[in-house]
């Protein structure tokens, strides 16, 4: 907490009481899940309410997520009595988030906070096995665009729409997360760049493949999950 709040680390711990956390806000479960973000506008929110604050994210379940005012809006319009422009998410992943619970801390979800920034604090995160259920972003299939992905891609097919990462041929339908090879300024445009894409309704979204390391952690486990790949 020292070290990464106000910021995209989200902690998930026992609750003591369970009438101080209601059932909702910890969908059943006896841990929850906190964070304190650091964006101005959320956090002049939190100062102005005065208590913690029940959120889920901006998104309709299971679809991409939104990391533009204009594109929060399109997901939940109806439904919200109001909404708040603080700009375009400079980060563009989630949170990361991390099990705090007897025996080892567990990494649930890869996100902004990266793992090897965690390790040189606390030492090796565990694997979320059994505790996978505890966080949010763990459906079988999430983060999905309505066209089908296909990873790994070199080069797009006929018909469809093509996520590129690093130097690319141009294409009329290639939106390139970042021509330099840069993992953060993927990172920013991946959520966005996958919604114009969609939008184009291709057959398929093909994408490059990106490195591991560092936030391509975090966009990696995205993309698969995004493609059904695993649960």
């Amino acid at each position: 907490m020292e070290a990464f709040w106000p910021g995209p680390l989200t902690l998930v711990a026992p609750v003591r009481d369970a009438e101080a956390v209601c059932d909702l806000a910890r969908a059943g479960l006896n841990t929850v899940a906190v964070r304190a973000p650091g964006h101005r506008l959320a956090q002049a929110v939190l100062r102005a309410f005065g208590e913690p604050v029940v959120a889920p994210s901006a998104n309709r379940s299971g679809g991409p997520s939104p990391t533009t005012w204009g594109d929060a809006v399109a997901d939940t319009g109806a439904w919200a009595a109001g909404a708040l422009d603080g700009g375009p998410c400079e980060i563009g992943v989630e949170s990361t988030v991390v099990a705090l619970l007897p025996g080892a801390a567990r990494l649930l979800r890869p996100g902004a906070v990266t793992r090897s920034q965690i390790e040189a604090l606390i030492g090796p995160l565990a694997e979320a096995e059994v505790d996978a259920v505890r966080s949010p972003g763990r459906m079988a299939r999430h983060y999905a665009p309505s066209a089908p992905l296909r990873l790994e891609a070199t080069e797009p097919r006929a018909g469809e729409a093509f996520l590129a990462f690093g130097p690319a041929h141009e294409h009329p339908w290639m939106f390139n997360l970042s021509p330099a090879g840069d993992l953060a300024q993927a990172a920013a445009n991946f959520f966005a760049f996958l919604r114009a894409a969609d939008a184009l309704c291709p057959t398929a979204i093909a994408v490059a493949p990106i490195p591991a390391e560092g936030l391509g952690e975090a966009i990696n486990d995205r993309l698969r999950r995004a493609a059904g790949y695993i649960g």
